[in-house]
């Protein structure tokens, strides 16, 4: 019965969640059960183009993308995929209108990654980001408000923001191996082989007007998103912290993170918070 493939499918991108992202998985936990799923599927289908490309250094990996994107979009026609991932991702897209120009962007963006190791212009870094952030958080939102095309319309910018900055803390994060050993560097104009301090807190206070931003769009979230938003959102705003109070050089040398019992207490933090009506 096709109805159990779709639930070993569900549980396939809700096992990819919870195995690759100990933060998203607590964030995940906070949404509400309705919604719940359908943001594991979308998780499951960005994490597995994201491992493709920055992971499977032994394989084709051009390869490997060409056949994921057009399993995808058969996928998506024939509403059903072999891949339990893709089924589970396309499933969430039928469901709720997720257009092409969303999921494809982010497919671009992948593309970029085989080829592209410098970004020179703030154009071109704006673009990387919109196709590989930006259209995650536009994808959930729609999740999110049901197919209410107002609320999406009055919460979509904000959610590009939050996008951005989740990114851009990836960034940072992720600065050694970006530079080391996938030979990338996002940040325009900057130096990020030898970072300066003044270069470090330039980025750093973009990315708080990001979350600010996106702040504003999590205060006005349905009640089912709010709390799970939120959780991911303080958590990263953790690691900007992290990231702000760690000398340049030692983020271009180790990667930052935040310790486990530290996410536990973000995630009680959060929970009292949205209790008490402060977000």
């Amino acid at each position: 019965m096709k109805s159990i493939f779709d639930e070993v499918s569900r549980q396939c991108s809700k096992a990819v969640t919870h195995n690759y992202s100990t933060s998203f998985s607590l964030a995940s936990k906070m949404l509400g059960p309705t919604i719940r799923q359908d943001i594991h599927n979308i998780y499951g289908f960005v994490r597995f183009a994201d491992e493709i490309v920055d992971t499977f250094h032994d394989f084709d990996k051009r390869s490997l993308l060409d056949r994921f994107e057009n399993d995808l979009k058969l996928a998506i026609e024939e509403k059903i995929s072999l891949n339990p991932i893709l089924n589970s991702f396309q499933e969430t897209v039928n469901k709720y209108n997720i257009t092409p120009d969303m999921y494809g962007a982010f497919i671009h963006s992948m593309r970029l990654d085989l080829d592209k190791s410098v970004y020179l212009t703030d154009e071109e870094y704006r673009n990387y980001i919109y196709g590989s952030a930006d259209v995650v958080g536009l994808m959930s939102l729609k999740v999110f408000v049901k197919g209410d095309q107002q609320k999406y319309d009055d919460l979509k910018e904000d959610a590009m923001r939050l996008g951005s900055a989740f990114q851009k803390v990836n960034f940072l994060r992720d600065l050694k191996a970006d530079l080391d050993v996938l030979e990338r560097s996002y940040f325009p104009n900057t130096n990020l082989h030898d970072l300066k301090e003044e270069d470090k807190e330039r980025l750093i206070e973009e990315i708080k007007a990001d979350f600010d931003a996106g702040l504003n769009g999590i205060q006005r979230l349905p009640v089912e998103a709010k709390l799970g938003v939120y959780t991911a959102y303080i958590y990263y705003r953790r690691l900007l912290t992290r990231l702000e109070r760690t000398p340049s050089a030692e983020i271009r040398n180790t990667r930052i993170r935040v310790p486990n019992y530290e996410k536990i207490g973000l995630l009680a933090k959060g929970y009292v918070s949205y209790r008490l009506n402060l977000i």
